[in-house]
Order: structure tokens, then sequence, then C-alpha cells
């Protein structure tokens, strides 16, 4: 398989921590969708990461899409999410939330950096959709007491949220007030922790 996009994207970065924890080995194309994007329209018009190339040569796009896949290699007895019932509606709104918070952040960004002229009532409105579900995402987090959102193993609801809140603390420093977020603060910590982690990061790195 072949994985293109860079890890400093929390979508890139959630598959990639999927695949190291299931085994599944991938070529790394570190394309970005800026100045890689012609030859990345010829196998995703959508000029999006991640993309993963399967072993057929099937392109696949959006993270959600390509962990159910993966899901699906990896077999239900391994896979990072519960296969049925409400665990898996929980985790799946979760991840909903996580990447809804990041994909804020990403269009915050294009509206504060790229555009001459910013619009106010747009930032507003990432900042607001940011904080409210960072918000609901907490008040749900400080009232479980298990180590993951699961329960006692790590899944796809964690590696979301610990991926998101990364990427809006690099690529919007002061956003998130951690003190605010003690519980997804800690969860974070503790995925970043992990050396999968480490080793899968890339410090943010604006588009020029």
């Amino acid at each position: 398989m072949i994985l293109i996009g860079q890890y400093d994207s929390p979508f890139v970065r959630r598959v990639a921590i999927a695949m190291a924890l299931y085994g599944i080995d991938y070529e790394h194309r570190t394309w970005s969708v800026f100045g890689d994007a012609d030859r990345l329209a010829e196998i995703n018009p959508l000029r999006r990461v991640p993309t993963l190339v399967c072993d057929d040569e099937v392109a696949l796009m959006e993270s959600h899409l390509i962990l159910d896949y993966l899901d699906e290699c990896a077999g239900a007895d391994r896979a990072l999410i519960a296969p049925s019932g409400p665990a898996r509606r929980d985790a799946l709104r979760i991840c909903a939330l996580a990447c809804g918070i990041a994909d804020k952040a990403v269009s915050l960004f294009y509206e504060m950096k790229l555009h001459d002229v910013s619009s106010d009532v747009w930032i507003d409105r990432c900042r607001a959709q940011i904080g409210g579900a960072l918000a609901m995402l907490e008040s749900e987090r400080a009232a479980q007491s298990t180590p993951y959102w699961g329960g006692a193993m790590i899944g796809h609801a964690d590696i979301a949220t610990a991926c998101a809140l990364r990427f809006v603390g690099e690529a919007h420093p002061g956003v998130i007030d951690r003190t605010a977020v003690p519980a997804l603060a800690d969860l974070a910590d503790r995925c970043e922790a992990m050396e999968v982690f480490q080793t899968i990061c890339q410090p943010f790195n604006p588009p020029a």
C-alpha cells in the first residue's frame, strides 16, 4: 500500500498510526496538496490527503473511509473500533467531533493566512465550532474513568482526539486553553507519550 500525505496533517497521521498499530506495511509518499497537487490529482482528483493506494491500485480518500477499509483488513478481533452496536456508534461520533475540530482548524488557517482580507465572521464561526466541540468532548471525557474512550485499549477515537489537539495547538497557538480541557489534555498526553505517536509525527509545516 501507498500512503500519501505528510504527518503534520492530523488526518494523515491518524491513518498512519492505525496502520502502524495494525502492523500494515506501507510506502509513505510525503506529497503536499500544494506543491505536489498535479501528481496527486492523477491519483486523487480531489487533490486531498490522506490518499491510500491499495495493493490493487484502487485509491481511497478521506480518513474515515480509509480506516474503515483498514479495520476490515486487520480483522474484527484486532480492529481499533467495536464491530457494531452503541460502542461503535459512540466511537464514530467521537471521531467525527475530533476530526471536525481539526477540519475547522484547517479552515481557520486558510482564512487567516492565505487570504489577503480575512472574514471576521468566518473566523469567529470557526473558533466557535472548535470551542463548542472541545467543550462537548471535554465534558464527556471527564465523565469517564477508563484510560481510553472505549475502555482499557486505545482506539480510533483516542487517536483522532490526540491528533486533533496536537494539530490545533501547533497551527493556532492559544486557541486551545489546555487548562480548560484537562481530561482531553491528559488523554492526548498519554497517547503522545507512546512510541508510535512519537515516531509518526511532524511539526506543522504551513504551506508557502
